[in-house]
């Protein structure tokens, strides 16, 4: 029996790169090693990228159409695609994103999503989208996480930003600096905290070791440069602690980053989004990986976009894709050893 987990990979922007990473990931042999990758997107348009990278760098790969994901049989120099759209390759271009590759790249998630709650793949793993050609096609979501968020009836969910040094998670995401204080809450930094904590679970972490960052310099210097440290961060570590949660903090952003890669925490909880993802890309600017927290599926995704300016120059770097399809590999073995 073939116990490697199938992961699904749905393809992105058909004109961005996500065509690119995923012939160029899946030109490793080794990635079958962990799992049987299943393609969800456009046959024509994979198909003519594997023969524009063969021609530029000699990926020698064949695409296979398959009906369902559990015919994948997860062999390297064959990538299994299931075709939900069947575009004409005088619609799309690479580096010039249209509505109706946007509607085809909204169909690729949507079926991933089916697939995945009816336990047909083990993971997802998706490649960029462009946020506003997704409301172009008619979809009024922020990203990806939201969209999934909706269709998995899940409203509390929470954004990791991992790597193999450090583990970042976010209370607030895609908002103004200046918007960051009021929308802290204790429920909010608690109800992040715990999220954070369980899904660590899924990586192996039996009891994950958590580190809470201040919002403001030097932890507020009891309250001379801010009270939100004493008013609403501390009360959260202190609820989670009653609950019996490993977790520790508020602590000044400045030096916390510094610990947490040097192994004393299994990953930070940060206030807002630069004050996260700052450190992080400076260690794993390229592989980094971003999860979606809280879901009851297993989606991991690239952490960049969809480069149109570079889309089919063979110039894109599949670093990132092919650490998400490890990441939900090694967490869909944890769930299911």
């Amino acid at each position: 029996m073939n116990k490697r987990p199938v992961i699904g990979i749905t393809m992105g922007d058909p004109s961005g790169i996500g065509p690119e990473i995923i012939v160029m990931a899946l030109a490793d042999k080794t990635i079958y090693d962990c799992c049987r990758p299943v393609v969800l997107g456009d046959p024509g348009i994979l198909s003519a990228t594997v023969s524009d990278l063969h021609d530029r760098m000699g990926c020698g790969l064949a695409v296979k159409v398959i009906q369902r994901p559990g015919k994948a049989q997860g062999l390297p120099g064959v990538i299994d695609l299931i075709a939900v759209s069947e575009l004409r390759d005088s619609a799309i271009q690479p580096g010039w994103p249209t509505v109706i590759g946007g509607r085809a790249m909204v169909d690729f998630i949507l079926r991933a999503v089916e697939m995945a709650l009816r336990g047909e793949i083990a993971a997802m793993v998706t490649c960029p989208i462009s946020k506003a050609l997704m409301q172009e096609a008619g979809y009024a979501f922020e990203g990806h996480t939201q969209l999934i968020s909706h269709l998995t009836n899940t409203p509390n969910v929470v954004m990791m930003l991992a790597g193999e040094r450090l583990r970042v998670t976010l209370v607030t995401i895609h908002c103004a600096l200046r918007d960051v204080p009021r929308l802290l809450s204790v429920d909010g930094v608690l109800k992040t905290i715990r999220i954070t904590e369980r899904s660590l679970r899924d990586f192996g972490l039996p009891r994950p070791r958590l580190a809470v960052a201040a919002l403001n310099p030097h932890a507020g210097e009891a309250g001379l440069f801010g009270d939100e440290e004493e008013t609403i961060i501390a009360p959260a570590v202190q609820a989670a602690q009653q609950e019996g949660l490993c977790v520790e903090g508020p602590f000044p952003a400045d030096t916390l980053f510094h610990k947490a890669v040097a192994g004393e925490y299994d990953a930070v909880v940060a206030m807002y989004h630069d004050q996260g993802l700052i450190p992080l890309k400076l260690l794993h600017f390229s592989d980094a990986v971003n999860v979606t927290l809280g879901l009851p599926i297993i989606r991991t995704s690239v952490d960049h976009g969809t480069a149109y300016d570079i889309a089919g120059t063979g110039k894109a770097d599949p670093t990132s894709l092919k650490a998400a399809i490890r990441m939900a590999a090694a967490m869909a073995a944890n769930l299911n050893p």
